[in-house]
């Protein structure tokens, strides 16, 4: 099983991560997303918008267990941050997660 928290934190350090709700429905939207991450009290009608256009666009969505504020620190970053989107891995194998992603 893989650590989504030290996956996440290898994503952003090596890969290239968009932060925020209105960048991850931007990149799904162009297809650039090659998985999406939503912090479990995302608020419901961004995270309904963020479902739909990921089924829309067929890029796996995984449910953060845990707060935005929970994510951001994840991340390394100072502040809450509801959704992100991964368009490269970098050197972390967070990818593999889409199989368990497909399923939610």
């Amino acid at each position: 099983m893989i650590d989504i928290d030290k996956a996440i934190a290898s994503t952003v350090k090596t890969g290239k991560v968009w932060f925020g709700a209105n960048n991850t429905i931007k990149n799904v939207k162009m297809g650039k997303a090659k998985l999406v991450i939503v912090a479990e009290n995302c608020p419901k009608d961004i995270h309904k918008d963020i479902e739909y256009y990921c089924k829309l666009s067929k890029i796996p969505m995984i449910i953060y267990k845990g707060t935005s504020l929970d994510l951001g620190a994840v991340c390394g970053k100072p502040f809450m941050i509801s959704a992100l989107t991964i368009r490269e891995p970098g050197d972390s194998d967070i990818l593999k997660i889409k199989l368990e992603a497909t399923n939610v």
